[in-house]
């Protein structure tokens, strides 16, 4: 039960985290084009303050719930006398999801802060810069999450 559990919760933080980029991507980012650059600017600053503050619980979780389900599978295998050898679609998953959360790292922590300083400073061809930045790797990022979905879970 406690499997299904965490298997539950790290499926539905996947799901928040690859579908608030889609959303971000796609619906935000095109809806606030038309807004003046210290508008849009400001604007795009907060929503992503509080969509990262999610993603930061969100990974989080993931990293948690995926390594305790990995380990509670390794531990069963070798108490039962077989040995554990991690299959090939929780390798990919691990590798891909290790390098999304690393690619989140950059763009929470080094993107996203340039974007928040020159919007503090009111320096908006930097502010569109990073938020150009940004943009070009939260791409990635889904494009990433998207396929790691198509891969593991749906095939």
């Amino acid at each position: 039960m406690l499997y299904l559990s965490l298997k539950a919760v790290h499926v539905l933080s996947v799901l928040l985290w690859v579908g608030g980029m889609a959303f971000a991507h796609f619906c935000l980012r095109p809806a606030v084009a038309a807004l003046d650059p210290p508008v849009r600017l400001q604007l795009m600053q907060q929503v992503l303050q509080r969509f990262f503050t999610i993603v930061s619980v969100a990974v989080l979780v993931i990293l948690g719930s995926g390594l305790w389900m990995i380990g509670r599978v390794a531990k069963q295998s070798v108490q039962a006398g077989a040995g554990f050898s991690m299959p090939l679609d929780w390798t990919v998953m691990t590798v891909v999801g290790l390098l999304m959360m690393a690619l989140y790292g950059h763009i929470r922590f080094v993107l996203f802060k340039r974007l928040s300083r020159a919007v503090s400073a009111q320096q908006w061809s930097q502010a569109a810069s990073a938020q150009g930045a940004l943009r070009t790797w939260v791409g990635v990022n889904l494009a990433l999450g998207l396929a790691l979905v198509v891969v593991v879970y749906l095939l």
